[in-house]
């Protein structure tokens, strides 16, 4: 700590999928995205994902984003199954991205790029599943050219699209879920932070810019005097722009500002597709299915 700034975190996050079923299943399939991933701010001193009942295979390996995804079978009968994931990590407070480049001469050096850089951000400049160009392109400009005015630095433009985002949009943890098409997020002007990040993502590629979706956990406090509850966070969401001199820079747009130390990282894509935290298929017959997830932030 140096004048009063702590410059690093450790955190203990638990994050709790499970699945139970009104009749048994005979078997199983699940693919998990939710162990967080060392980058040039954070480092994971431990992980582990496990499931219950216990796996018969497991595979784990990096997808092409270089996110750790497992696999896990379960070819036992069962009536319930839960992913836990538990880590520990270590994040450094992140430092003021400076990068006072104008937005179009960013758009120009994208379209030119060559080498690295195009292998780096060709993938996230164009639609994808929950990013609709197409249809939703003329709106979703609007929300960028609101703050990327003529000549306007990358880094300024884009902090400021994010607090009009987070002022002009409200959270409504009912409104939505991982079907909601965004058109009716901006329809509505509300959502989750799942909807802001492809909101703010959408925005940016809409005026030829690189932007990816990042999912993580963001620690969260109670009001002062309130004890803290365990499971009380949620999986989070933000976007991250890529810039020529600060490289990529993260972005929060559901809180309005830009993560310091006090945002954890899972991986990133194109969007909620690529790094969806748990999916799979049960193998069994026709049932009801009730879910409940909890996320625990603690910090060390």
């Amino acid at each position: 700590m140096a004048g009063g700034v702590v410059s690093e975190r450790t955190y203990r996050v638990v994050h709790r999928t499970t699945y139970r079923y009104s009749a048994t299943m005979s078997d199983g399939y699940t693919v998990c995205c939710v162990q967080p991933r060392d980058t040039d701010v954070q480092h994971v001193v431990g992980s582990e994902v496990r499931v219950e009942p216990t796996a018969t295979s497991t595979v784990s390996y990096r997808d092409v984003f270089g996110n750790v995804v497992h696999q896990f079978g379960i070819h036992q009968p069962h009536a319930e199954m839960a992913v836990v994931a538990t880590s520990t990590v270590t994040v450094e407070r992140r430092p003021d991205p400076v990068d006072t480049t104008a937005w179009e001469a960013v758009v120009a050096q994208l379209e030119a790029a060559t080498g690295e850089v195009a292998i780096d951000v060709t993938t996230f400049r164009g639609g994808s599943y929950f990013v609709d160009l197409v249809t939703l392109g003329e709106p979703l400009r609007a929300i960028a050219t609101a703050a990327f005015t003529p000549g306007r630095g990358i880094v300024a433009a884009a902090a400021d699209m994010c607090r009009q985002i987070q002022a002009g949009y409200e959270f409504d943890a009912g409104f939505s879920n991982v079907s909601t098409p965004l058109a009716d997020v901006l329809a509505a002007r509300r959502g989750v932070c799942q909807d802001f990040a492809h909101l703010a993502v959408g925005a940016l590629r809409s005026i030829g810019l690189a932007a990816r979706y990042v999912s993580g956990y963001i620690e969260t406090q109670p009001p002062p005097g309130e004890p803290r509850l365990a499971g009380a966070d949620a999986s989070h969401a933000w976007c991250s722009v890529w810039t020529p001199r600060a490289g990529w820079v993260d972005f929060d747009p559901t809180n309005g500002h830009l993560p310091v130390n006090d945002h954890v990282t899972i991986g990133w894509g194109r969007d909620y597709s690529d790094v969806t935290p748990v999916r799979g298929v049960m193998i069994g017959p026709a049932t009801d299915q009730f879910l409940d997830v909890a996320v625990d932030v603690e910090r060390l």
